[in-house]
């Protein structure tokens, strides 16, 4: 089996095991940090892996990515403020445990049910992608640009509460990728007469700008306005000792149902592009609730509450990686990130993946296993420590470090002070669409995919005398363009529906004060 070579390759490099245990570990710090998102950390560390091999690279930011998911759920079970979005679903069972004095538990079973979606995850991946690159290595560039279509629809229109604002932020994105010179023709655009455009807007300045920048400027105004309002920072809730620290084996035999249809739904959710992982959680707590017996102690702090979401928001891992493996196209932010390494590191994306880089995908397979049972082990046993160690360290004191690494980070890319520039503006422009609810996840992917879905849609009309009428020759064309327009319009209608629910309720509320 290829998963077999897949260890070979990987085994084969001490420096890649020793990248994927240090991932590990790194991911679960960087997730159990607040306010530190597992996207942001990414995005910094994209310029040290020009100094490493193409499965180095991508096995140590991979890893990562996975292991700050489930870091996320430290911080949520220990101080009620969660890591990362999805483990916003974990803190509303976990907290609870914690002051129950049942923070050993309720950290291993985080640690269990992490591991066991993720596991599964990853199998549907290394079975999967295979498959649909089987299915997709016969599409030509009209069934390609309608593959970027529907991906550049879906994920605008799902990924933030307003569907306008992601087209926009979407159309934003694509905008930026056009800038530098046109590939088929060779001449300068939208370089507003200056030389330096034209090798085009690199990503990872962009992404750096665009996550880490904003991030920090969200937070410091945030900081400020509490100080303000209240004068001084709210201190932390007194810690409680734990007086249960295990997690049976009945227990874990009570919650291996719960696993396998939550980690089934991050699973689904996973392989449908910009849904992402806190979807997955709330819908697999959602599920899972309704369907208990005692749904009316969920909240109050049980197992099965923290089984739940944290086994769906790890299932995601996997199956996000299937379509950008299959199509070239990245199912969320941090699969975005890992597509520009492979494009950095002269890889190409696509249905000929397996074909060309056979043993690196494998490699990396083999390490995204190798790095769950890892984080596992150190989550199971170290969780408690590293949540507190993480918490003695002002935030006061990482976010100058982390705002000095960004301008070092950014010009190493190319040795370029005009990358520099060039993050500060994103920084700039993702405080404010933040700030406004726009989305930059969705900025980034559109940015990602947009030359591809240019190439495609020139390269069409090469191949035809029918000009655009070739995507209606082709019935996989088609389908992609109707899979996009049902669902730009189911979220549309959903958008109205909210919209009327929220007025009729401003209406009630009105009648009833006078």
């Amino acid at each position: 089996m290829e998963i077999v070579s897949g260890f070979v390759t990987l085994f084969s490099d001490p420096i890649t095991v020793g990248l994927v245990f240090a991932a590990a570990f790194i991911g679960i710090v960087i997730g159990a940090t607040p306010g530190l998102t597992t996207a942001a950390a990414i995005a910094m560390l994209v310029p040290l892996t020009f100094f490493l091999e193409p499965l180095q690279a991508l096995a140590f930011l991979y890893v990562i990515g996975k292991s700050g998911r489930y870091g996320g759920s430290i911080a949520a079970i220990l101080f009620n403020t969660p890591g990362t979005a999805a483990a916003a679903a974990t803190a509303q069972d976990g907290y609870p445990m914690c002051r129950a004095g049942k923070t050993g538990k309720a950290l291993k079973t985080s640690a269990v049910a992490s591991v066991f979606g993720d596991f599964l995850g990853d199998l549907l991946l290394i079975f999967g992608a295979a498959a649909v690159v089987s299915l997709t290595s016969d599409f030509g560039p009209p069934e390609f640009f309608a593959v970027y279509i529907a991906a550049f629809v879906i994920i605008s229109s799902v990924i933030g509460s307003s569907v306008v604002k992601g087209l926009i932020s979407a159309a934003a994105g694509a905008f930026v990728a056009m800038i530098g010179i046109d590939a088929m023709e060779g001449t300068p655009r939208l370089d507003f007469d200056h030389p330096a455009f034209h090798a085009g807007i690199s990503l990872v300045p962009l992404l750096i700008g665009m996550f880490v920048l904003s991030e920090i400027a969200l937070k410091v105004e945030s900081v400020s306005s509490s100080n303000t309002r209240n004068g001084k920072s709210k201190e932390e809730d007194p810690a409680v000792k734990s007086v249960d620290n295990r997690f049976t084996f009945a227990e874990f035999r009570r919650c291996v149902p719960i696993m396998l249809r939550s980690s089934s739904i991050g699973a689904f959710i996973g392989l449908m592009p910009g849904l992402g992982s806190s979807v997955a959680a709330f819908a697999a707590y959602g599920t899972e609730k309704r369907r208990a017996k005692n749904s009316d102690q969920w909240g109050k702090g049980v197992i099965e509450g923290i089984a739940a979401p944290e086994s769906a928001n790890n299932a995601v891992n996997g199956p996000t990686m299937i379509p950008m493996l299959a199509l070239g196209i990245p199912g969320g932010t941090i699969s975005a990130i890992l597509m520009g390494v492979f494009l950095i590191h002269g890889i190409t994306i696509g249905p000929s993946i397996f074909e060309s880089s056979g043993t690196l995908v494998y490699g990396l397979f083999a390490a995204g296993l190798v790095g769950i049972a890892t984080y596992g082990l150190i989550g199971y046993y170290g969780s408690s420590l590293i949540g507190k160690i993480v918490a003695l360290v002002p935030i006061r004191l990482i976010y100058p470090y982390i705002f000095l690494t960004c301008f070092v980070s950014a010009f190493s890319t190319r040795t370029s002070v005009f990358d520099v520039f060039v993050m500060a503006a994103a920084g700039f422009l993702g405080f404010l669409m933040r700030k406004y609810g726009y989305s930059t996840a969705a900025f980034i992917i559109a940015f990602v995919l947009a030359r591809g879905a240019e190439e495609a849609f020139r390269q069409s009309l090469l191949l035809s005398d029918a000009g655009v009428g070739i995507f209606l020759q082709r019935p996989v064309a088609v389908a992609f363009f109707a899979i996009g327009a049902l669902i730009l319009g189911s979220r549309l209608w959903q958008s109205r529906q909210a919209t009327r629910t929220a007025a009729a309720g401003r209406e009630d509320t009105a009648v009833g004060s006078n």
